[in-house]
């Protein structure tokens, strides 16, 4: 009977478990939608990402190697910014 007791035991824990549920983002757009939109403007090589609050804010290199800043709009993918 004893080494029934576990298996059960590890069966009842498992049916008990949810699933993890995601943070809901508010429609906010990926941190891979956000490189897709700096890289269609001409960054081709990505040093920092960062996401602040309302906006992504990525770093890199442009083809010709000049620092390249881009400045993404959370919520519509829109340039905000472009420092070069």
């Amino acid at each position: 009977m004893r080494k029934y007791i576990m298996p059960i035991v590890a069966a009842v824990a498992l049916g008990m478990a949810t699933s993890a549920m995601a943070y809901d983002t508010g429609d906010l757009i990926s941190m891979q939608q956000a490189l897709r939109v700096a890289t269609n403007i001409g960054l081709v090589t990505v040093s920092h990402t960062q996401f602040a609050g309302y906006e992504w804010q990525i770093e890199g290199r442009d083809i010709s190697g000049r620092y390249m800043e881009v400045d993404v709009d959370a919520t519509t993918g829109a340039v905000l910014n472009v420092d070069r």
